[in-house]
């Protein structure tokens, strides 16, 4: 079972997260995905994250994580409290120090949904923060054409984890498609 986990400001009508379903669908599996719709408050986002992935658990799924931007800060949190394995793409890295760029009035860029990311959520994502990682859980997919995250900080932070560094593109990835066979081989899947 494939877990993605969208960003700030997306929704499960991702680009990327469209490109996994899809990929699952084709092969079959469509019943293998889940991306769900994330509170915009993180405390709000991990309790729904967490109870998702303990419900899958019990259901003695085995699970892999695709998360993207923030959704890969959230990932991390999740793969080490849970032993996961999991896939991050072009991920957070202490997202709570960038007060200036997320603090105020926000809009979804799929749904046009406006909400306020506030100082008390900037609090809620630094007591996820995960101290120390384990290397071999991970596939850190990042592109050097970030403009949003510096995709130096994310190689350093995984450090030891395979990684795909792509050069160009931008924080959306916009080439993901093209990478996405090493991303679900991640998730063990096989070769495509």
């Amino acid at each position: 079972m494939v877990v993605y986990i969208h960003g700030f400001k997306s929704s499960p009508a991702s680009v990327k997260a469209g490109l996994v379903r899809q990929w699952l669908k084709s092969r079959g599996k469509e019943g293998r995905f889940l991306c769900p719709t994330l509170p915009y408050g993180p405390a709000a986002a991990a309790k729904l994250l967490e109870a998702e992935i303990q419900r899958l658990l019990r259901q003695g799924e085995q699970l892999f994580l695709i998360g993207s931007s923030l959704g890969g800060y959230y990932a991390t949190w999740l793969v080490e409290r849970h032993d996961l394995k999991a896939v991050v793409v072009n991920p957070a890295i202490r997202p709570y120090e960038f007060s200036a760029e997320i603090i105020g009035l926000q809009q979804n860029l799929y749904t046009a949904e406006e909400f306020v990311f506030t100082e008390a959520h900037l609090e809620e994502l630094r007591c996820l923060e995960v101290e120390s990682i384990t290397p071999s859980r991970y596939l850190l997919m990042v592109t050097t054409g970030d403009e949003v995250i510096d995709y130096r900080r994310a190689v350093v932070r995984y450090s030891g984890a395979k990684m795909r560094i792509v050069e160009g593109s931008d924080h959306g990835f916009s080439d993901f498609g093209a990478y996405l066979p090493e991303a679900m081989e991640f998730c063990g899947f096989g070769k495509t």
